[in-house]
């Protein structure tokens, strides 16, 4: 048992029988402020190439998962797993359409539950009803929405196109469904400094959610963000190693105890990221951050 927070794993275990892992579903949908539906040219700082790699575009649910299975089966044979509908949004489609697709993985042998990872302005009511009668009849669901940040001067300046107030929305509404769900933060988007990303997570303590993730700001290959700091239009701040462990150690003590932290960090291919450039994987990060939380705990004794 973690002493400083609570895990996603331990969140986990309470909800399903052994060990699960996610495998990630591109369902081949497109992002609404992509398409013209909300907007044009995405969030300034995303690059699905980067975050959610396209290489199974165009092939079925069943066969996405099968070929995760695969790879996992050969270290863990008795896993089972979460089907996770993470890569662009996979929401913006007829609610027929995405539950067909839901339905399908639900269908896979091993499959134990599903998490939709999606935008707060894509999940009409018509379609949380049919995931709430989803998670009641077939097999746990889990919803996490990208909230980013509580700021609606940074969601506007991030080309974000939705408030906080959608957010907050969305997860209310989910919770009353019946879903679990958590949201997304992102420390050190343009114009934030330590207070403002702190604010955003006592947002998300006044919010009835499970799980949170969070990550660094990072500056992509491709993106409006790094164009627009190559010619000088744009700052973003960029932590470096030890001043995110230590922010990092912030928000643990800020965060309601009962919501699981699923991630500190992401990560994109070494070959795109353009800063920070840390050297070091997720769980290389996590050891220094539980290093730096237990030398705190000590120097307090």
């Amino acid at each position: 048992m973690n002493p400083f927070y609570r895990e996603y794993s331990d969140y986990l275990a309470e909800r399903f029988e052994g060990k699960v892992q996610k495998i990630t579903i591109d369902t081949g949908a497109v992002c609404p402020n992509r398409d013209g539906t909300l907007g044009h040219g995405g969030c300034i700082y995303c690059s699905n190439d980067a975050f959610s790699p396209g290489r199974h575009r165009g092939e079925s649910v069943t066969a996405q998962i099968e070929q995760g299975k695969a790879f996992f089966a050969r270290k863990y044979p008795a896993m089972r797993y979460l089907a996770y509908f993470q890569s662009h949004t996979a929401t913006h489609a007829a609610a027929g359409t995405f539950m067909s697709q839901v339905l399908e993985a639900a269908e896979v042998r091993d499959v134990a539950g599903i998490i939709v990872g999606t935008r707060p302005d894509c999940m009409p009511r018509e379609l949380l009803d049919m995931l709430s009668d989803f998670n009641r009849r077939n097999m746990p669901l889990m919803i996490e929405y990208g909230m980013e940040t509580s700021s609606n001067s940074t969601l506007a300046r991030i080309n974000r196109c939705h408030t906080h107030e959608c957010t907050v929305d969305a997860v209310e509404r989910t919770h009353k469904a019946g879903i679990d769900c958590g949201v997304h933060l992102i420390f050190g988007l343009p114009g934030e400094d330590r207070s403002v990303m702190l604010e955003s997570v006592d947002a998300v303590n006044r919010l009835p959610v499970s799980f949170v993730k969070f990550h660094q700001m990072q500056i992509v290959c491709g993106t409006a963000l790094a164009r627009s700091v190559a010619e000088g239009r744009e700052a973003a701040h960029c932590f470096n190693l030890d001043d995110y462990i230590d922010f990092c150690c912030t928000v643990i003590g800020k965060l309601r105890h009962d919501i699981a932290i699923d991630r500190f960090t992401a990560q994109c291919p070494a070959s795109m990221l353009i800063a920070p450039k840390w050297g070091i994987k997720n769980y290389e990060f996590t050891a220094k951050l539980h290093r730096r939380l237990r030398e705190l705990s000590s120097s307090r004794m």
